[in-house]
């Protein structure tokens, strides 16, 4: 695999795996009790997000660890999931 593949494979997980992190711990103004005059009650009191970047770049690393291990060795071929789907090759 290209190291710009990785990369490219890489961001993408990164930025999926983001999504899942940001509502990991969140506390809505109205649940805290201190609403920014102005601002919507939902929105988050301490959304602690370079916490939330930390633990995206922890996850996304795990997750393209174990992709890549799984490409490299072969562990998954083209024809396992040509036989998943039922498409006769």
């Amino acid at each position: 695999m290209a190291v710009t593949t990785a990369i490219a494979i890489y961001f993408l997980i990164w930025w999926v795996v983001l999504f899942a992190v940001l509502p990991w711990g969140v506390r809505s103004q109205a649940e805290h009790g201190d609403i920014s005059p102005g601002s919507d009650p939902g929105a988050p009191s301490l959304p602690r997000l370079a916490l939330k970047l930390v633990w995206t770049s922890l996850v996304a690393g795990l997750v393209f660890g174990a992709l890549y291990v799984i490409y490299a060795r072969r562990l998954i071929t083209l024809e396992d999931f040509t036989r998943l789907i039922g498409m006769a090759r």
